[in-house]
């Protein structure tokens, strides 16, 4: 009998490794990221929506990478840091700072995108624990939720709303 795809998400959701985590996570990161690209109206913004599309394409890149042949290269990680410096230095001194996540709606989904990059950065660690991993996925991860809270810092600029920093009492 053939195998009726409507009923199957994923053909690895039942395999035991953490590389099915990583993947669905990734994933997630993907779909966040396209969810701020409807918040991104002013002309300023469109730098930023055009290098978040580049980031989805790479983040899928990245998601077929622990499964099969490496897909991210030095250039993306180097693209990714030049990227990282225009938002940082469009922002200056608020990037010394840990700031509540809030804005605007469009840096509001750039937190989330900043924090789900952690995540998995954290399943990618799990997968590396139980088949290492080339250290360009840890860079491509760690940068991107980077790249994302400066663009959410920059992106709260242009729309005129003052960051409130956050100063933990722990």
């Amino acid at each position: 009998m053939k195998e009726d795809f409507r009923f199957i998400c994923c053909t690895f959701m039942e395999e035991k490794s953490f590389k099915v985590d990583y993947e669905l996570l990734s994933d997630t990161l993907t779909v966040s990221v396209a969810m701020v690209l409807p918040y991104l109206h002013h002309e300023q913004e469109q730098i930023v929506k055009k290098d978040l599309l580049k980031i989805q394409e790479l983040s899928y890149h990245a998601n077929g990478s622990v499964r099969g042949k490496l897909a991210l290269t030095n250039e993306d990680i180097e693209w990714l840091s030049k990227r990282y410096d225009f938002y940082s230095d469009k922002v200056g001194d608020k990037m010394k700072q840990f700031v509540i996540p809030q804005g605007c709606i469009a840096a509001v989904h750039l937190h989330r995108v900043r924090n789900e990059a952690k995540i998995v950065y954290r399943a990618l660690y799990q997968v590396h624990k139980e088949n290492p991993v080339d250290d360009i996925l840890f860079k491509f991860t760690a940068i991107v939720s980077n790249i994302a809270g400066a663009m959410a810092l920059y992106v709260n600029q242009i729309n005129n709303i003052e960051e409130i920093p956050f100063n933990t009492k722990s």
